[in-house]
Parts: structure tokens; C-alpha cells; sequence
């Protein structure tokens, strides 16, 4: 089982410096993979219907695509994983020419997450419906792989045309796809085409939600072994805590558990980078 971290968006600031040194101190130490999380845009909560997210218009967000070109740069080994871009309310030929741009300047580094998201706002501003966020996701998905491996692609789905078009430079490789959310939708569509989950919360849910996923996986005629798992630790639990849900996924067959250090109230940018010495001190 493999150790990441995740990038502490809301917390980390906009000086290059720290966040090129955010990287590198977590590749130094042998994190397995950065974790970014993503939304375009915050909106104040005060509307109805009500926003019902953790995060609102005063919350920090570097764009995980040009995040990523950077960390690129300034990186050699470790992955880079979106956890998770909210899909349906980006056009898919744009994020599929970003994810593999980013693939192909990081040396084959990106795992892309994709979700649906929460936050209506965000879809209507960006010109993309909330309402059928998911059914739509699933074409993406198709319509994703398509173009990382076909030089010309004719598609004609629901939602997306394409005439005989396709992506140049190519990825060279099939990225992989995982899905994040907490719903039962989100559990069966990731057992059915996606490369493996990315758990947020507490453990308690997610171990249930893995359960129904391997449910599903079993009858999709999948092989478990063969989806991925990435669950998070959150730093300010506490090392007793910290180790014995590591315990605990690693009991559950998981891939990856990542540090979050976010919402710990650690004073300023660089105490993050103190906080994941820390961790791998202490447990990894």
C-alpha cells in the first residue's frame, strides 16, 4: 500500500515557491502521488436552493490542469492525480487535451479522478447542466478514451459530436480514469467503467461504500483486485488515529491512503510542509 498527500488547496496559498517546495519535500520523502482537488469557481452559500458543500466563494483553488503542468516541471516521480475534477461541467475535448498534455510533459504521471460535484453554481456559470450530471459522465468517460487512442475519432452519443477529429500529440497510454462521490449512482458507475475509487470522509462510510462496490464489481463480472482504492487520513486526527486507520485500509485491501492535512489549523503554508515530515516520520 502506497502513500500519497493531498494538496492542501484552500491552505497552501499562491507564492510558486511554496508550492514548488510543497512538491518536492513530499517526492523527497517518497509520497507515491500528490492529490489535488478541484472547482473553478466558489459561490456564496446565501441562495436558494442551498448550497450544501464545504466550500463557498472564500475558498482558494489552483486549476488542477495548470497546477499540475507546474508540478510537472518541478517534479520527476511522483504522481500526479485529480481527486476528483468535476467532469460534466468542463467539455470533455478541452480535459481531453489537458489531461494529456499533462501526461505526456510529466512522463506518464497523471491518474485523473472525476466526479460530478455539488455546486450548481459552478455548472450553470460554466454553461453546463447540473441536472443530468451523470448520465452525461458517462459519456465522457467513453468519449475520453476515445480520443487518447484514436488519432481520428467519429462519435456521434447524446451529448457529443465529434467528425473525424482527434487529439495530436496522443498520451501514448489509456490514462487511467477513478471516480470519487459519496452516492450510490457514483458506486455503480465507477464498478462499471471506471479504474478504481478515491474515498473522502470517514472510514466507517467509505469501508461501506467499498463493500457495495465490490458488490457491483462482482456483478459487472469484474475482477476487485484489479480497481484501484485510494482512501485519506486526515492529519489533524492525531498520529494514535493516523495509524490505526492506515491499519484499517490496509486490512481492506486498499492501493493508496493519502494525508490530508487541510482544516488541521496549521499556521500558514509552510506548516504543511512541517505536517507531512511529520506524518511520514511517524507512520509511513
Amino acid at each position: 500500500m502506497r502513500t500519497g498527500v493531498i494538496f492542501p488547496q484552500t491552505e497552501i496559498g499562491s507564492d510558486p515557491s511554496v508550492i514548488r517546495d510543497f512538491a518536492q519535500t513530499a517526492e523527497g520523502l517518497g509520497y507515491s502521488h500528490i492529490l489535488a482537488y478541484d472547482h473553478v469557481l466558489g459561490a456564496m452559500p446565501e441562495r436558494e436552493p442551498r448550497l450544501w458543500g464545504p466550500y463557498t466563494h472564500e475558498s482558494a483553488f489552483h486549476e488542477p490542469f495548470a497546477l499540475f503542468g507546474y508540478l510537472a516541471a518541478v517534479t520527476e516521480r511522483v504522481e500526479l492525480v485529480t481527486g476528483v475534477i468535476i467532469l460534466p461541467q468542463r467539455q470533455t475535448a478541452l480535459v481531453a487535451k489537458q489531461a494529456a498534455e499533462v501526461d505526456i510533459l510529466s512522463g506518464g504521471r497523471l491518474r485523473l479522478g472525476v466526479g460530478t460535484g455539488w455546486n450548481y453554481v459552478e455548472y450553470d456559470a460554466l454553461n453546463e447542466r447540473f441536472s443530468n450530471r451523470g448520465k452525461r459522465q458517462e459519456e465522457q468517460v467513453e468519449v475520453l478514451r476515445r480520443l487518447w487512442a484514436e488519432p481520428v475519432v467519429d462519435f456521434a452519443g447524446e451529448w457529443h459530436r465529434i467528425d473525424r477529429a482527434g487529439l495530436n500529440p496522443l498520451p501514448g497510454r489509456r490514462i487511467p480514469i477513478w471516480f470519487g462521490g459519496f452516492s450510490a449512482p457514483a458506486f455503480e458507475r465507477a464498478a462499471r467503467i471506471g479504474d478504481g475509487f478515491i474515498f473522502g470522509g470517514s472510514s466507517t462510510d467509505a469501508l461501506a461504500a467499498l463493500k457495495t462496490i465490490r458488490g457491483h464489481l462482482a456483478r459487472a463480472g469484474r475482477d476487485p483486485a484489479a480497481f484501484g482504492v485510494e482512501a485519506m487520513v486526515n492529519y489533524a486526527d492525531g498520529p494514535e488515529q493516523w495509524t490505526a486507520e492506515v491499519e484499517r485500509w490496509r486490512g481492506a485491501g486498499a492501493d493508496y491512503v493519502s494525508m490530508r492535512t487541510m482544516n488541521a489549523g496549521l499556521d500558514g503554508p509552510r506548516a504543511h510542509i512541517e505536517a507531512i515530515e511529520r506524518y511520514w516520520r511517524e507512520v509511513s
